[in-house]
């Protein structure tokens, strides 16, 4: 048995020091936090995140919750109205967007459907009973897998 160095080994500090994610993005958002993020779309409410920091932030639209949370952690709520008036320039904004792969169309990516653990969407014209759901899927139209 040797020592497993990869998983922290000898090394009694294992926690992470920097993100571990490659999302341009995420690093951004480190130590940025006297910025103002600007959204083009809509924020809307994580009831996962218990609790958000004072932060501004800039969006077409807010939710009703959303809006209340920020306000209420000591934040703001701005439009691009008033963005363009406090930051002419674009200065000390951070520009974000959501994730690229939430997309429907991402979801027909992948593995081809129909093979073995792919639950990659099918293209199909109808979503009937004889379309992608006759031969393989059920006992009486010739075999199931």
């Amino acid at each position: 048995m040797g020592i497993d160095l990869v998983a922290g080994g000898r090394n009694k500090k294992t926690k992470r020091t920097a993100p571990k994610s490659d999302d341009v993005y995420l690093k951004l958002l480190v130590k940025e936090e006297k910025n103002i993020a600007v959204i083009v779309g809509s924020v809307t409410d994580d009831k996962r995140i218990q609790e958000i920091p004072a932060m501004k932030v800039t969006a077409l639209r807010f939710t009703e919750t959303a809006r209340a949370r920020i306000i209420n952690a000591g934040g703001e709520c701005l439009t691009f109205d008033q963005l363009a008036l406090r930051a002419p320039l674009g200065e000390n904004t951070v520009l974000l967007r959501g994730p690229k792969n939430a997309r429907e169309a991402v979801r027909h990516f992948g593995k081809a459907p129909g093979v073995p653990h792919s639950h990659t969407k099918p293209y199909v014209r109808s979503k009937g009973r004889k379309f992608e759901k006759a031969r393989g899927r059920r006992n009486s139209r010739g075999f199931k897998v």
